[in-house]
């Protein structure tokens, strides 16, 4: 059994090492020159984790590690099922709830609700690591509904379920973060991880750039179904970030980015003329 407070205590102290790490790092050996001033992006992105993280608490007080001792406790879900536990079992629950995460990433590309929720993390002017808090909380309830449903199928050990959490939020500040990696040790690691070289390519506003390159962990998933691009047509220097001029010159605006899934661009409306499909505004 586990105590909820030592849990949420060190899920919140790895987060904040790795992302305390990361803004230093992004100070001393910067990708990009920043556009926009961490002073007018900041307070927006992390506007958005204070008011994502307390929906989540007063929602689903649970939380996925309480899912995966409730179903254990249960004996709900396919493991629990087949009988299954061990090591072997907790690696494979971590291989599927990462696969699970890069499915749901993948639809919240190609559905246009589910777009219109997930434009404004894609909606910042740059990338760094306050962009991995950038989420609607639509998005964040969402995310936690299909996460949630994955763990209680899989009746997985609680313990992978936790290591997959603190797992998730560090690789997303990581592979947000505007940090420089040597060429060489960028080209290694990605056969194994997302690096934010990688991940920066998803946020082109190029849109074959943008449909690419959907893990927030482990790489394997875009080599696998296809959906991997190697470098940006731009340069990582000089590439465009964002949605574009309808949405993120205004995405700075916390009330703004609030209402964005609410927001219908005239390039919407010009794709919707012609029947096109509505899901991206490039």
């Amino acid at each position: 059994m586990f105590d909820e407070i030592d849990i949420n205590t060190l899920r919140m102290a790895c987060f904040g090492g790795v992302f305390l790490a990361m803004a230093l790092m992004e100070v001393w050996l910067p990708r990009r020159g920043l556009k926009s001033s961490r002073l007018k992006r900041w307070p927006t992105n992390w506007g958005f984790i204070l008011l994502d993280a307390l929906l989540v608490r007063l929602i689903f007080p649970i939380g996925g590690v309480g899912l995966a001792l409730l179903a254990q406790d249960k004996g709900w879900g396919l493991f629990g099922l087949l009988g299954w536990s061990g090591i072997v079992v907790g690696l494979l629950a971590f291989l599927v709830l990462d696969l699970a995460v890069w499915f749901q990433h993948l639809a919240s590309h190609k559905i246009p609700l589910f777009w219109r929720v997930h434009r404004v993390h894609h909606a910042d002017s740059e990338v760094d690591a306050t962009t991995a808090l950038r989420f609607h909380p639509i998005e964040i309830l969402l995310s936690f509904v299909w996460k949630g449903a994955v763990i209680v199928a899989l009746g997985g050990p609680w313990e992978a379920v936790l290591l997959f959490e603190i797992v998730l939020n560090g690789s997303a500040v990581f592979s947000h973060a505007n940090l420089k990696i040597p060429e060489r040790a960028d080209r290694l690691l990605r056969w194994l991880v997302v690096t934010p070289d990688m991940h920066r390519i998803h946020h082109s506003v190029l849109r074959r750039e943008t449909d690419s390159n959907y893990g927030f962990y482990l790489s394997v998933w875009d080599r696998l179904f296809g959906t991997y691009t190697e470098d940006p047509e731009q340069g990582h220097e000089t590439m465009e970030i964002g949605l574009g001029p309808s949405l993120t010159p205004r995405a700075h605006s916390f009330p703004f980015s609030l209402a964005i899934p609410f927001v219908t661009t005239h390039e919407q409306k010009r794709g919707e003329k012609h029947g096109e499909a509505p899901a991206q505004e490039r």
